[in-house]
């Protein structure tokens, strides 16, 4: 099992990885595919099915799909660009990319939202077409999106996953225990492991400004929250709060008038820019998703900005040590919402902040792996019911949330040895079961919770 830091940490283009990234990501490929094809195709077509079906028009799904066979990419959008072309697809009917020919897409009658045929592999699945000028399919293609913006094909889904990475990996831990003994018997830290994995396919230079720029792109992220106001695109008008809060709590610094615990105001505003830029469609980082992007930025931020010694440069073990545990997580349970619920997405940030906190803040291997327990349990059941199928009520706050539950399990890891009752396995492992006993209501089909008891007109 190996996943890197820039598999965990990948960066995107808001609302949502698995219903905005992996689209995008899956257009891509499916164009890739026709460029190798044998067959001249001329026209798309494209059905979405379950999670993606029932709140991909909340979640830009719909955007992200005619975006995506319009060349679009995540990792490198462009915002202006983008605007201008999905006019210019929806006046045409067609888009056009490099290396195929003009190909036939009308959005409104191409672009189906299939509610009725939920597809076996995973909540999250689309099915694109290419036909020829007669109409026939030529092509044919499932995608799972499967979160965190990973995209796997229904072949590569049903044998087990995408090829493993090529590579003789020095710390191959696939669970805690191993990653545990694997440091006690070389006596590096976690992050010191994955960083000798990482250099297997990455040199150090390349690594160090990979992980550089991932932290740019977050701070950036949260800096352009706090300045920005407005309200958010949606419907819901549902109006940002993060600039606000900021200008009040820079007002209160030095004034001696405030409580210690207002310091869980800023983390939960650092958290929240995040979580509205997302909702705004704006750049951010899966961390290890887009609807929990903010946990873990928000607890570095707190860790830089408010506690004495931090440093800039332990941030590349932060996100190192996070995306060890980010790594686990998804390999042996879920980071999708549609399949797991919210514990996915917040429940896995916070173990992913927790753990990458207590690291830099000097903890051992085994405190880290009991911060990351700690976070992670205490997320346990909790749902996905996004209010009118947006990725605003409850996710911005819940972030936030997040990030104070990943400080205090770090804080609480520290004050131990690392000895505790519950392993980090036996978590992960019970948050799979839960989600796999959850009612799909709950699982980002905006049918049950929160999302039916809001009104969202």
């Amino acid at each position: 099992m190996f996943l890197s830091v820039f598999d965990i940490f990948k960066v995107g283009v808001g609302p949502s990885s698995s219903h905005t990234i992996g689209p995008m990501v899956a257009a891509a490929r499916f164009l890739d595919r026709l460029r190798a094809s044998p067959f001249t195709a001329a026209a798309l077509r494209c059905s979405l099915h379950g999670s993606l079906a029932f709140t991909g028009r909340g979640h830009a799904t719909d955007r992200a799909v005619i975006l995506g066979l319009a060349g679009f990419r995540a990792d490198a959008f462009d915002a202006d660009k983008a605007a201008e072309a999905y006019e210019t697809i929806f006046r045409t009917r067609q888009v056009e990319n490099a290396g195929l020919p003009v190909l036939a897409f009308d959005p409104a009658t191409d672009l189906v939202f299939d509610y009725d045929h939920p597809l076996p592999g995973h909540a999250n699945a689309m099915i694109l077409y290419a036909l020829d000028a007669q109409g026939d399919v030529i092509e044919r293609e499932t995608y799972y999106s499967i979160g965190g913006g990973f995209v796997l094909t229904e072949a590569e889904l049903a044998q087990g996953g995408a090829p493993t990475p090529e590579g003789d990996f020095p710390f191959p831990f696939r669970n805690g225990a191993e990653m545990l003994q694997m440091a006690e018997a070389s006596g590096i830290s976690i992050a010191a492991m994955k960083r000798r994995n990482e250099l297997v396919r990455h040199g150090d230079a390349e690594l160090k400004a990979g992980i550089d720029r991932i932290w740019e792109v977050m701070t950036n992220c949260i800096d352009r929250g706090l300045a920005g106001e407005g309200t958010l695109p949606g419907g819901l008008l549902v109006k940002r709060r993060a600039h606000a809060i900021h200008e009040k709590l820079k007002a209160e610094q030095g004034l001696n008038v405030t409580p210690p615990h207002i310091i869980n105001d800023w983390i939960s505003t650092y958290a929240m820019a995040v979580n509205e830029e997302n909702a705004a469609g704006g750049q951010v980082v899966t961390a290890p998703t887009n609807g929990a992007a903010g946990v873990v930025p928000a607890t570095i931020r707190y860790w830089l900005d408010h506690v004495p010694g931090a440093r800039r440069a332990g941030v590349q073990d932060f996100l190192l040590t996070a995306a060890a545990i980010g790594g686990i997580v998804k390999h042996n349970a879920s980071i999708s919402g549609a399949e797991c619920g919210c514990q996915a997405e917040v429940g896995s940030a916070a173990a992913m902040a927790a753990a990458g906190l207590c690291a830099v803040l000097g903890g051992t291997p085994a405190q880290v792996e009991n911060a990351a327990e700690i976070a992670l349990e205490h997320h346990l059941g909790m749902t996905c019911d996004p209010v009118k199928g947006l990725v605003q009520v409850p996710c911005i706050e819940r972030n936030g949330l997040g990030a104070i539950k990943a400080v205090s399990a770090a804080s609480l890891a520290l004050r131990g040895d690392g000895t505790h009752l519950v392993p980090l396995d036996a978590c992960i492992e019970t948050m799979r079961q839960t989600g796999a006993d959850m009612s799909e209501k709950y699982k980002e089909t905006s049918l049950g919770g929160l999302a039916v008891n809001v009104p969202n007109c």
